[in-house]
């Protein structure tokens, strides 16, 4: 499956000002596996978020809020094969706004195998386009708040009911990226909705403040209650002790007593990080993805509970067939 001419012949960058612009920044995108994963990942195991930015073959939006390196579809198949990953879902990032086109060029080129997809859209999409992107393998879309440094309640709740009314009758998901005390302001929506939630990075809960923090105990609710996934994604979000977090594993262990059919794993690669300003290439928050991946067996210990998070959870939410 993962040979390394596949590796190169999707690695292949377009020519250009802007891919040599970016090309020393895109040949560290790839290279985040420092430490080798040490333990037996199962067959199947989904890294459910990860971005993909090929910006010399779809330019980045003008109202970006940053400019990342190039991480390509190419370098994304050299990480699953680091991480011994089988699948994978892309998530559509900020600097693209609501034109999918390089989320969905790279499930392409990934297959409809091993790739799913999360979309961002507004109000003008159509249900002819919900349609197709749903036949390419787009099982939900995004509520990118915390980027877009959303906190009123009453406009996040607005968009997130708009979002639920447009993806009716269809077996999606809504994704949100949102720190914690706007999933509490959210809590009686988000339990209401016909669909799915799924709460990015731990929704933001500050590993330091434990599990008594304000607002943990809402979480937990919606993962108890089956409706809500909890990524366990992105540590270096929650805590400020790199390299090993040493204090992130109450935050997880809380989460995945709660609810372990209700937890995913994501790497969020390749780590976008923010520049001096829009324009400057931002370099990547540092991470050690095989580092970040050797805490989950320390979170969920047991090889039942590790196979429900790494592969029959994700199988479940995004579509992908029995492992």
């Amino acid at each position: 499956m993962r040979t390394r001419r596949t590796m190169l012949l999707l690695g292949a960058a377009a020519g250009g000002a802007l891919a040599l612009r970016h090309k020393n920044a895109h040949a560290d995108a790839a290279s985040t596996v420092k430490t080798p994963v040490g333990f037996g990942v199962p067959a199947g195991a989904c890294d459910c978020h990860v971005h993909v930015f090929d910006p010399a073959r779809f330019p980045y939006f003008s109202g970006r809020v940053y400019t990342p390196p190039a991480a390509t579809a190419g370098d994304l198949l050299a990480l699953q094969d680091a991480l011994h990953f089988d699948r994978v879902v892309i998530v559509q990032p900020s600097v693209y706004g609501i034109d999918n086109a390089c989320t969905l060029d790279a499930m392409g080129k990934l297959g409809p195998v091993r790739a799913r997809g999360v979309a961002v859209i507004d109000r003008s999409i159509s249900h002819g386009e919900l349609d197709d992107m749903a036949a390419r393998g787009i099982r939900g879309v995004r509520l990118n708040f915390e980027t877009a440094g959303e906190t009123n309640p009453d406009n996040a709740r607005r968009r997130l009911l708009e979002t639920a009314g447009q993806l009716s009758g269809r077996p999606w998901h809504i994704q949100l990226n949102a720190a914690l005390p706007l999933v509490v302001a959210l809590k009686d929506e988000l339990a209401g909705l016909p669909m799915p939630v799924v709460i990015d990075h731990f929704a933001r809960a500050r590993a330091k403040d434990g599990i008594k923090q304000a607002g943990f105990d809402v979480l937990l609710a919606l993962v108890q209650s089956g409706k809500a996934y909890v990524k366990l994604s992105a540590t270096y979000r929650i805590s400020d002790q790199p390299p090993h977090y040493p204090d992130a594993p109450v935050i997880a262990q809380a989460l995945i007593a709660a609810n372990p059919e209700r937890m995913l794993w994501g790497s969020n690669w390749p780590h976008p990080g923010r520049g001096k300003t829009r324009e400057d290439i931002a370099p990547p928050h540092p991470s050690d993805d095989g580092a970040q991946l050797n805490q989950l067996p320390t979170w969920a210990p047991e090889p039942a509970t590790l196979k429900k998070i790494l592969v029959d959870n994700p199988a479940r939410l995004y579509g992908f067939p029995a492992a």
